[in-house]
């Protein structure tokens, strides 16, 4: 038995799930989360909480048991207190702005480069130079965040780019002057 795998989640006030032969539904007043379930996978709502059991001993089954389970514990309590990931861009002269569903982020290119904002994630830009992605889902708002970063990732030797707060770059040192013999 899975470690991960056989804890139960507790539900929290306001939360509804509902299991189908196929799939699993998280709801909140806001927003609808789903999971597809695999065959060998079978979820039970007993007592106000879930509970994910394998049907079979096979490695899938085995290997995906905590997986589902804990994406599960990440539907429940990212539709009750939203994820969130916070941002910072570093560079004389960077700046973003979000304007309708779009972030525009200024930052060393000739354009602005702009990103479309998924539906059910908030986009807010704080002092210009503080991004901030919050939503329900856990990997959307892990693969929005990662998106931001990749337009231009933190170079090693001034540390300029977008980073993660609290993101720690080790700086190279530059090249050393020759010495005059």
């Amino acid at each position: 038995m899975s470690k991960i795998g056989k804890l139960p989640i507790t539900i929290p006030q306001g939360i509804t799930v509902t299991v189908g032969k196929t799939s699993v539904d998280v709801s909140s007043p806001k927003e609808t989360l789903s999971l597809n379930i695999p065959s060998f996978i079978d979820i039970k709502v007993v007592d106000n909480q879930i509970i994910v059991t394998r049907l079979s001993e096979i490695i899938r089954a085995k290997s995906n048991h905590g997986t589902i389970r804990s994406t599960l514990q990440n539907m429940v309590s990212g539709l009750s207190t939203p994820w969130q990931k916070q941002m910072e861009l570093i560079g004389t002269g960077y700046k973003a702005s979000v304007t309708g569903n779009k972030l525009s982020l200024t930052v060393g290119f000739i354009k602005p480069v702009l990103i479309d904002i998924p539906q059910n994630i908030t986009v807010t830009v704080d002092s210009d130079t503080k991004i901030t992605i919050a939503g329900a889902d856990k990997i959307v708002v892990g693969q929005m965040a990662s998106l931001i970063r990749k337009i231009r990732p933190p170079e090693p030797y001034k540390g300029k780019g977008i980073r993660y707060k609290d993101e720690f770059i080790k700086l190279k040192p530059g090249k050393a002057a020759k010495t005059a013999a």
